[in-house]
């Protein structure tokens, strides 16, 4: 039988590790894509707004690190905390160094084992799910401004015209409310608005599932601590205990014996 592989101490919440390790996997594609749409404005201005809203999920993380950490000069000289931070950071330069934040995952989760990284996962199924909805929702923000832009581009009687337009357009079908001040015009930007309502229903319905959940389940017992037991590979221990519950035995006969005559008086 293999022997059960030791929790990492960085090792964080199972969900939260995954969830930055596909935002740094996001945020690396986001240069690549960057650079591809160097001669669209609007579509490289959705993928810096999007970078943008990454920054301080990652600068948290680097304060979340660093903080409960063990070794606070370890984390940030012999693990590359200094990366975290350069890359949470408003400078472009700096962004390449998110590749060490997937690089740490890809480690501690193969050092873990992927058994019990599954194992974790579905332990804390709820929490997991939140982040994953948060980190979709990233997703189909970014990519559903994208292809409506790149839908609606051609058309001249266009309203989603440049990056703001489009991401406020996909916010609201997200969440669903669909204020109808911006709206597709073409029959590919409707197709993207059937897929992103489809994807927003989904998302939004699992996130009040989530606070539902949150909010009215009864809370939770603690369990009282468990006493510590003896050890039974030591003789001197097991018959220490085995008097001790010799000794409660014949307390509770003795007061069975008192109670037993005082009955027999009233007889």
């Amino acid at each position: 039988m293999a022997a059960q592989k030791t929790r990492p101490t960085e090792l964080k919440n199972i969900g939260y590790e995954m969830f930055i390790g596909a935002l740094s996997i996001l945020s690396i594609l986001n240069m690549a894509l960057s650079i591809v749409f160097r001669q669209e404005p609007a579509l490289q201005y959705v993928v810096l707004i999007i970078n943008a809203l990454c920054m301080p999920i990652f600068l948290g993380d680097f304060l979340y690190r660093f903080f409960t950490a063990e070794s606070k000069s370890g984390y940030f000289f012999r693990t590359f905390g200094w990366a975290d931070l350069l890359s949470s950071l408003p400078f472009p330069q700096f962004k390449i160094l998110r590749m060490f934040r997937l690089w740490r995952v890809i480690r501690l989760t193969r050092s873990y084992g992927i058994s019990n990284l599954v194992h974790d996962f579905l332990a804390d199924r709820a929490g997991n799910a939140l982040l994953t909805v948060v980190f979709l929702v990233f997703c189909v923000l970014e990519f559903g401004s994208l292809a409506v832009l790149s839908a609606e581009h051609s058309s001249p009687n266009a309203n989603i015209t440049n990056a703001a337009d489009a991401l406020w357009w996909d916010f609201v079908t997200i969440t669903t409310v669909g204020y109808g001040d911006r709206y597709p015009v073409t029959n590919a930007g409707r197709f993207v608005g059937v897929l992103v309502m489809i994807a927003g229903v989904g998302l939004f319905g699992t996130l009040s599932g989530f606070l539902a959940n949150a909010f009215l389940s009864p809370p939770k017992k603690r369990e009282a601590p468990a006493a510590a037991a003896s050890d039974p590979a030591d003789p001197k221990s097991r018959i220490a205990e085995i008097q001790r519950m010799l000794e409660a035995q014949e307390q509770v006969t003795a007061d069975l014996k008192v109670k037993l005559d005082e009955v027999s008086k009233l007889l």
